[in-house]
């Protein structure tokens, strides 16, 4: 189990937020997830690892996509999105896929074990996001692909200025000066950092987004279900609620919110075909 106080920091977030992480105004969840898999069109068989798999939101379309004689692993710091991952798996009655608790730093899996490895919304919870590349890259096959997905500029907003104001009023220690998402926001950046791990020729894409709010509530459940409960935690019940209340008071009259997303993905050179043929 990890120690990096950030990774632990998004593990507690998490396993909080688990409690609204897939209710109806968290679609995008869902929708980016499938997105990312979309993207990728796997073939029946593939084996395919998700790391920060959540409450599996690209890790059960891989499954449906891999069919029963393909694998899929998800893994994930926080159990109790993955206790809900399993749920909606056995639902689903998707026996291809298993989900783990574990590291993205120290999987530990052999060279070219899979023939995709995806990770959407998790790339920048480590400090070092080159070397965690080039970590996932080392685990995709020759011939394979990797999937990286990361938020475009503007998240949440303008739910997020008005979040981040109502805190600064009750509590400014707890407003940082940075998101981490915040490095990576932009197709040129990802392409960067795509380009420093060693990775060439990645296709980078941004989309916009939105997400509907019916009401100014639709906002709050998406701070319980979002990294944002870490906040709310700290807060504590009174200043939580008055934050809250400044929050929805600013929130009247938005009827969406701008899930804006930005889709990588990159396939590994192939070993060259050698030709034993005989020339006549």
């Amino acid at each position: 189990m990890t120690t990096d106080p950030a990774k632990l920091k998004a593990a507690a977030a998490y396993n909080a937020a688990a409690d609204h992480f897939d209710d109806e105004p968290l679609g995008f969840w869902a929708r980016i997830g499938r997105e990312t898999i979309d993207g990728l069109a796997l073939a029946p068989d593939a084996t395919v690892l998700d790391v920060g798999c959540g409450t599996g939101a690209s890790a059960l379309p891989a499954a449906e996509q891999v069919g029963a004689r393909g694998r899929v692993i998800g893994v994930d710091l926080a159990d109790r999105l993955l206790a809900i991952a399993r749920q909606k798996a056995e639902r689903l009655d998707l026996a291809n896929v298993e989900f783990r608790t574990g590291d993205m730093e120290r999987l530990g899996y052999p060279d070219g074990r899979f023939d995709a490895v995806v990770s959407v919304f998790s790339i920048f919870f480590v400090e070092d996001m080159v070397k965690q590349l080039r970590e996932l890259w080392r685990m995709v096959r020759p011939g394979g692909q990797l999937a990286i997905t990361t938020w475009g500029p503007r998240m949440f907003e303008p739910g997020t200025t008005h979040w981040w104001n109502a805190v600064c009023d009750a509590r400014p220690d707890l407003v940082p000066a940075v998101s981490p998402w915040a490095r990576i926001t932009e197709p040129q950046a990802v392409r960067d950092l795509l380009r420093e791990a060693g990775i060439s020729d990645a296709t980078v894409t941004a989309r916009d987004g939105r997400q509907t709010l019916r009401s100014p509530e639709d906002w709050w459940t998406i701070v319980l279900g979002s990294g944002f409960r870490w906040t709310v935690e700290q807060l504590g019940p009174e200043a939580a609620e008055r934050v809250r209340t400044a929050n929805l008071a600013h929130m009247r009259g938005i009827g969406a919110i701008e899930t804006n997303a930005i889709y990588a993905t990159a396939r590994k050179a192939a070993p060259p075909q050698l030709d034993y043929g005989v020339n006549s």
